[in-house]
């Protein structure tokens, strides 16, 4: 039996990222007899997939991160890498900042087939977001293939005439949809869990980092919270805050109209947004939950999905989101390859908080409506998702034929 073929995954580490999780889930569904992937990563540490990739057959190697100091020596690290191995039949290039200097040297060492992914619509501030721009300016002269997730990621990485020119290829950010279909049970598992039964649950699934604009989220919750307050006043009511304990992180529940916030995910700016909870008041109402293996167990937990970013490619949780059947209101510099459903409302994050704030009251009180005279039951999108482009099983096999000939088709 013929050895299958080997792509490399070029990244950062492999914890629960974006780009890192639709790799891994596109890896869960290949023919592994066919095709096998391997890992370069730029780090020492364990990461979140280092067992389940090595249980599935696949390598890790790695080299150091390139901070741009060490150009040279990061350069040689990459050299002295593909000298020993080039036995790939393609390497994948998902970190953009640097394929320029990693996908020349895998070609000079003999690898038929290289592939740039943009996954990004948007740099980091500050001289970082500088020194991206500079090292990737000429990639699309670099590589053999670029791929992108959506238009404004393309143009981004690449520039506006490779798009223009159809150079660049669409791969939209696939998921197994099934695995993110609405289950009525998982909902009432998890929010029990939390002690978050009766609440209104807004939700949030990405890494702490600039791009997704964590600071302007917590001031829609804020903004969120002070109109519930107004609207009970107005009422002659009284707003009981659920509180959480500090042992079993669950919620007294004293007031069906109370809301609280689940963060998913980590990142370098997480400390930073915590002490930005306790400022603005509202820490007791918002769960920094982490990386959660079973992310999909929390889109059931909650009620409404906000995405203020400022900055993506095409955000993976978005599309899981509606998938299972949350609607979501997201920034309008997100691009529009990923509003696949109605569930989907823009903003402008140069909106004030109070806006978004209003939006999501008016949702919770027009589906409550809907909900007491019977003509809202929520479902899951699965269907419309995978007619979309973005169900990882249809996917696969168009990869594994796209690694196989070299061609997409």
């Amino acid at each position: 039996m013929a050895e299958p073929i080997r792509v490399l995954h070029v990244l950062g580490n492999t914890q629960l990222g974006g780009a890192e999780s639709r790799t891994m889930d596109l890896y869960r569904h290949l023919d592994r007899d066919r095709v096998q992937f391997d890992f370069l990563v730029h780090t020492e540490k364990e990461g979140y997939f280092d067992q389940e990739i090595r249980r599935l057959g696949g390598r890790i190697f790695r080299i150091p991160r390139f901070r741009m100091y060490n150009y040279f020596s990061y350069q040689k690290a990459v050299r002295d890498f593909f000298r020993e191995h080039h036995e790939f039949r393609a390497v994948q290039g998902h970190i953009t900042s640097t394929a320029a200097i990693y996908l020349p040297l895998a070609k000079r060492a003999g690898i038929p087939l290289t592939i740039a992914h943009a996954r990004s619509a948007g740099v980091d501030k500050g001289v970082k977001g500088v020194l991206t721009r500079l090292l990737r300016r000429n990639l699309s002269k670099k590589t053999d293939v670029m791929f992108c997730c959506s238009r404004i990621a393309g143009i981004s990485v690449f520039g506006n005439r490779a798009v223009e020119e159809g150079r660049t290829v669409f791969i939209p950010n696939a998921i197994d949809c099934k695995a993110f279909d609405y289950d009525p049970l998982v909902r009432e598992r998890i929010r029990k869990e939390l002690g978050i039964e009766e609440c209104y649950v807004i939700g949030h699934v990405g890494s702490f980092r600039y791009a997704k604009n964590h600071e302007y989220l917590l001031q829609v919750f804020a903004a969120l919270l002070k109109g519930s307050k107004d609207d009970v006043r107005e009422e002659g009511e009284q707003m009981n805050v659920p509180k959480k304990t500090t042992s079993s992180k669950t919620v007294a529940q004293d007031d069906a109209r109370s809301y609280v916030l689940l963060l998913l995910g980590e990142g370098g700016e997480m400390e930073r947004i915590r002490a930005l909870a306790k400022e603005l008041g509202i820490a007791d109402q918002v769960f920094f939950l982490g990386n959660r293996g079973n992310v999909s167990d929390y889109y059931q937990a909650m009620d409404q999905f906000v995405y203020p970013s400022r900055f993506e490619g095409l955000p993976g949780a978005v599309v899981e989101a509606q998938t299972t059947g949350l609607p979501c209101l997201m920034s309008d510099s997100i691009c529009e390859e990923v509003a696949v459903t109605d569930l989907i409302k823009t903003m402008s994050i140069e909106e004030d908080p109070s806006v978004w704030a209003a939006h999501i009251q008016a949702v919770r009180r027009k589906t409550e409506r809907r909900q007491d005279d019977g003509r809202y039951q929520r479902r899951g999108r699965v269907e419309e998702m995978r007619k979309a482009g973005f169900d990882v099983n249809t996917q696969a096999e168009r990869m594994m034929g796209f690694y196989e000939k070299g061609e997409w088709g």
